[in-house]
């Protein structure tokens, strides 16, 4: 599971974990350097590649593990998670089952794309004073949150960023966006994109050419009129609680024994469902009853420092 920017993993994001864990699934995350509870300058990402390496770290340390050995191996990001959820697909094609990727930051939208000229002056300016806080932005949390009340949850707290963005974490990000978007037809993981369609925060747009360029012969976009940037905790319960029944439908179907089955039933009836997902067989509803029971739920948090990991497990 990877986080937005800004955000962190041992509370925003934890109802989602706790969420997918109730569906017998196990989750991970962790705190990019700067996020959270890891040690850093608030929200300072001086390489973006410092960030993907850290999670592949991580994430490939957990599923060493001999519960995880065996099974499926999914990556779920949110926003500029979801651009973190793609450089490791790309670090690594053949680690990873699949992708959930909501709302992802993987494109700059041509509605706010900065003249070159702008991002030449700017970078002029990263070396020099790189951790100022003078890139003018709105208020992320008001646009991307739709509920006022878990909006004021979430401005309450203390772990989320909610300052201006600094210089070099401004330009890693707006680097990153571009060279993901110069490169969506090398993305070949099964993924599951998701995006509100009245998002102002990331463009919905994004999300339609990852769908259209991607090389992956199982994608699955799904945009949800009406609703923002936070699909998984700024929405009303029952709109959240839709969007979770997607999540976890998609990846039922492809948690099983049979994924290769799976793959040849999804070239025969067609790849992408903007309307819905592909409901599940009673042999895969039995079968993923069964493997839940095994699992269980769980939710580990990785905290990441500068130098080294600490391991603040949650179980459910």
């Amino acid at each position: 599971m990877a986080e937005g920017y800004g955000m962190e993993c041992s509370d925003f994001m934890r109802g989602c974990g706790t969420r997918l864990a109730k569906y017998g699934y196990a989750v991970v995350g962790i705190d990019y350097e700067g996020h959270g509870q890891s040690r850093g300058p608030r929200c300072y990402i001086k390489k973006f590649e410092n960030i993907v390496n850290d999670c592949s770290d991580f994430f490939k340390s957990v599923c060493a593990q001999k519960e995880y050995k065996d099974k499926k191996r999914f990556l779920y990001g949110e926003s500029m998670g979801g651009a973190v959820a793609l450089l490791l697909h790309k670090k690594d094609p053949a680690f990873w089952h699949g992708a959930v990727l909501v709302a992802p930051m993987c494109k700059i939208s041509e509605k706010v794309k900065p003249h070159p000229v702008v991002v030449s002056m700017l970078t002029t300016l990263e070396d020099v004073i790189p951790k100022w806080k003078i890139v003018p932005t709105k208020d992320v949390i008001d646009a991307a949150f739709k509920d006022p009340v878990k909006r004021e949850e979430i401005r309450g707290n203390r772990l989320i960023y909610q300052d201006k963005p600094r210089l070099k974490t401004a330009l890693e990000m707006l680097r990153t966006s571009m060279d993901l978007e110069d490169s969506l037809s090398q993305v070949t993981i099964p993924f599951f994109v998701l995006h509100g369609e009245a998002d102002t925060v990331t463009d919905p747009d994004v999300s339609r050419a990852l769908y259209e360029l991607a090389s992956s012969v199982d994608k699955t976009i799904k945009l949800y009129p009406g609703m923002w940037h936070g699909l998984t905790a700024g929405e009303t319960d029952n709109n959240i609680e839709t969007v979770f029944k997607d999540i976890t439908a998609w990846l039922d179907k492809r948690s099983g024994d049979d994924l290769p089955a799976f793959l040849a039933d999804n070239l025969q009836e067609g790849s992408g469902h903007e309307n819905g997902i592909t409901a599940k067989s009673p042999r895969s509803i039995a079968r993923q009853k069964s493997q839940k029971k095994r699992l269980g739920g769980i939710y580990l948090c990785g905290l990441k420092g500068s130098q080294m990991h600490h391991n603040s497990p949650v179980q459910i």
